[in-house]
């Protein structure tokens, strides 16, 4: 993929021979395109530590992973990337100091002494978006003058607005659902200079005037960083969609702003892609590697070894269902489960089910609380979340369970397809773009969705999951070769990098 590159014609010479040849239009490169990301996570960038450097991880979530893997790509493109995220001391660990001079770390004490992104306290995290946004506005704009600044989430709501007033293109990317409101004068108030750009700000009720909104007027901050960038993108197609039609509670606002990005031709879904460095053969927490010609023996050996880890029975043929995500029941779907847990294994205990969590989250207490009345604590493992214990899960399981009520994109489901563990999965947004069902008579699909997000619907999708793994070991294992040969392929970095690059493209003319 060629860079973006900022060209302007020259001047023709003119000459004061007649019979001089006519100059020739120089076209003079100027400098690379400068790209702000304005993020609260980030994941380890290979970029940041290039030069030996720790650079600082801060995640929550998906988002982390994907901010990090644009700056890595991107700047390989050749465009002149910097990252603002919030100084989050406390979780660095590191006294080295800023490893690069692309990174832009936003101070304050709000920062600190956190020890996760968002701390569980609205009050606090409203505090730290405003600090967050209030360095950006009015330090790291003014200072960087990028010409694209691309926003990520509600933290960083307020910005689009004020690089509109500044004359800055900027694009939105919606991760997830969530929003905070409030007013402006608490806008104001944490130091932040709206007046200067409160018209492009999303209200819940018409904007008469500043001084009639200042007190009382609710904004938005997902539905103003929606409205006011010159472009958005959710982070799959059936999500944007699914946002557009005020699926899955969005609210007013929100939807409201994505209708209108779409009928503009301001908006497009861009599917999430995860690193091609994830991926068995070169994972440096499994027992033992592997790839699609090697999976069956690999799996194997990963599965004995988390069953030791765990403390479950030790049997390399027993299936084994793996959940990889958050336990939060308003989002992932972890409340269905719970309903038939015992149930299921109780049924497919002839053939040794065994069920591994590997997450935190407020429904983790329920599962443990399940496995030990009833007796199960070796068919039914809980774990707090792990990166080494996760990937060995990946590895070790046959299928992996994402019965989420909505997914604006979800990368578990990826990184189970590149390592042959199935996706159990609710047809709804990302999932709904990566997941497609099984199907042995054409040799096709990747997983088992079902569309009815209840526990019956769940249930049948582990039955049919069931009644694949019970199949003939040639037939299974030649589909499991196609479907990880085929998803080494698919969610490239690459694909996702080309859907922003024309975006990007698209804002430069902007400024031109």
């Amino acid at each position: 993929m060629a860079p973006i590159e900022h060209t302007l014609p020259g001047k023709t010479a003119s000459s004061p021979e007649p019979s001089a040849a006519p100059a020739r239009p120089v076209r003079r490169k100027l400098r690379r395109p400068r790209i702000l990301l304005v993020t609260p996570e980030l994941g380890e960038s290979a970029f940041l530590s290039r030069r030996g450097n720790r650079a600082p991880c801060a995640k929550a979530g998906g988002l982390a992973d994907v901010s990090a893997l644009l700056l890595d790509t991107l700047s390989q493109e050749g465009l002149d990337v910097h990252v603002a995220m919030p100084n989050f001391r406390g979780m660095f660990h590191s006294d080295a100091g800023i490893p690069s001079r692309q990174l832009h770390l936003c101070q304050d004490r709000e920062f600190f002494y956190r020890r996760s992104v968002y701390d569980g306290s609205p009050e606090a995290n409203l505090r730290a978006a405003m600090a967050f946004q209030r360095d950006v506005i009015h330090y790291i704009l003014p200072r960087l003058r990028p010409d694209i600044v691309h926003c990520h989430d509600w933290m960083t709501g307020l910005v689009p607005a004020a690089a509109r007033a500044a004359g800055i293109p900027s694009l939105f990317t919606v991760h997830n659902l969530h929003d905070e409101r409030t007013t402006m004068s608490y806008i104001e108030e944490k130091g932040v200079d709206v007046p200067r750009f409160w018209q492009h700000l999303y209200f819940e009720q018409y904007p008469s005037s500043y001084e009639s909104m200042r007190d009382h007027g609710a904004v938005s901050l997902l539905g103003s960083g929606i409205l006011a960038a010159d472009h958005m993108n959710t982070v799959s197609p059936s999500f944007l969609h699914e946002l557009s039609a005020g699926g899955h509670g969005a609210v007013r606002p929100v939807a409201d702003a994505v209708r209108g990005k779409i009928q503009a031709g301001r908006a497009a879904g861009i599917l999430n892609s995860i690193p091609a460095r994830v991926r068995p053969s070169e994972d440096k927490y499994l027992a033992e590697r592997y790839d699609e010609k090697t999976h069956v023996q690999g799996k194997r050996a990963n599965k004995l070894a988390l069953q030791k880890m765990l403390g479950l029975e030790e049997d390399a043929d027993a299936p084994m269902l793996f959940w990889p995500s958050r336990l939060d029941p308003m989002q992932k779907g972890c409340q269905l489960l719970a309903e038939i847990l015992y149930r299921v294994v109780s049924d497919y205990w002839g053939l040794g089910l065994q069920v591994v969590f590997v997450a935190d989250g407020p429904f983790q207490p329920h599962f443990r609380r399940i496995a030990e009345f009833h007796g199960l604590q070796q068919r039914i493992a809980v774990h707090h979340f792990s990166e080494p214990v996760s990937r060995l899960g990946y590895a070790a399981s046959d299928f992996t369970m994402m019965p989420s009520a909505y997914e604006p994109c979800g990368l578990s489901q990826m990184v189970a397809l590149r390592y042959g563990s199935l996706p159990i999965v609710h047809g709804t947004g990302g999932l709904r773009d990566t997941v497609t069902h099984f199907d042995a008579a054409t040799s096709s699909g990747n997983g088992f969705v079902f569309e009815t997000h209840d526990a019956n619907g769940l249930r049948w999708a582990i039955d049919q999951a069931i009644r694949f793994q019970i199949q003939p070991a040639a037939d299974r294992q030649r589909q499991i070769t196609r479907i990880m040969a085929e998803s080494a392929r698919a969610f490239s970095p690459e694909s996702m990098v080309a859907g922003y690059m024309g975006i990007y493209s698209k804002l430069l003319q902007l400024r031109a």
